[in-house]
């Protein structure tokens, strides 16, 4: 595989395996800039790097992204039988995913490759990255939940003074394992645990949460917890889609307004905010068929 325009390889390997995939992914190459590629062949050469110690290469984790798509295609049409997710509880989850080491395997993998080939999962990642700068002066503090992918994290790495403290809580040993090979930097103080039992003694300046409201039962009280942990004029980033079922999504978001009511409830006003369909179709249209929507918002305490 070239050093250069890894992302447009590894879309020529998913035509050979999924033509009518590829070919939906394609179209929306018209969103993206020379910046989107440099950013995605960047990440990705980490991901070869950590996918060599494995043993494993680009071809492992697109069977998994095409096994995942699968997936999605059952919950989906799951979905739109009953209105609802397949799951409705953590120990649901937790049995079928969590708990399963092959289910989570190919899921992680290939959740990290879509990060750059939906576009409203690459569009919400760069809006992050617009944004965050301007708050960078004024964060001493900076905690994330939910390692992930790690995208959100290395740019927070990136920008944040050399002093600044930089925590991870994650209640996943092979999330926090991921993220830890690809960033591969020991300002990072990773904490395994369930964000619930997360005392920490100080409060954060910045707090980032990527796509982690739909994993919990009750989102409210998750929120609440986080505004415990926010100072006083600190800030917290969400993201959260509406109306996407996976196989670990409990909690089901049916428009924006809902999620932006429980923001509220938890004690949040909103600072700027954005959406982004999983489809391109005309607004009224993509609400009606209850397509996908990312959601994120920059939030400060009321």
């Amino acid at each position: 595989m070239n050093d250069k325009n890894i992302i447009l390889d590894i879309y020529n390997k998913i035509a050979e395996k999924s033509p009518i995939h590829a070919k939906k992914l394609k179209k929306n190459m018209k969103h993206y800039n020379d910046v989107y590629f440099q950013r995605s062949d960047d990440f990705i050469i980490k991901y070869l790097k950590f996918l060599n110690t494995l043993g494993k290469d680009i071809d492992y984790s697109i069977d998994c992204y095409l096994k995942m798509l699968d997936d999605i295609i059952a919950e989906d049409t799951y979905f739109k039988k009953f209105g609802k997710y397949s799951s409705s509880s953590f120990e649901e989850v937790n049995n079928r995913v969590y708990g399963n080491p092959n289910i989570m395997e190919y899921y992680m993998h290939g959740l990290l490759i879509s990060q750059f080939l939906w576009k409203q999962h690459y569009q919400i990642y760069n809006y992050f990255i617009e944004n965050i700068k301007e708050y960078s002066n004024s964060t001493n503090s900076y905690l994330e939940i939910g390692a992930g992918h790690g995208l959100y994290l290395s740019e927070a790495v990136k920008i944040l003074d050399k002093n600044a403290i930089i925590d991870v809580v994650d209640i996943s040993e092979s999330s926090i394992n991921l993220a830890k090979n690809l960033i591969n930097n020991d300002r990072i103080n990773f904490t395994l645990a369930n964000i619930f039992d997360f005392n920490s003694n100080k409060k954060y300046d910045f707090i980032t949460m990527g796509e982690v409201l739909e994993h919990v039962e009750n989102p409210l009280s998750l929120l609440l917890k986080l505004n415990e942990l926010l100072n006083k004029n600190g800030t917290l980033y969400i993201t959260a889609p509406t109306n996407a079922p996976t196989i670990d999504h409990i909690y089901l978001f049916k428009n924006i307004n809902e999620i932006k009511s429980l923001l509220n409830k938890a004690g949040f006003k909103i600072e700027k905010d954005i959406y982004f369909y999983a489809e391109d179709l005309p607004e009224e249209m993509a609400e009606k068929m209850e397509i996908a929507l990312m959601y994120g918002a920059f939030l400060k305490k009321i």
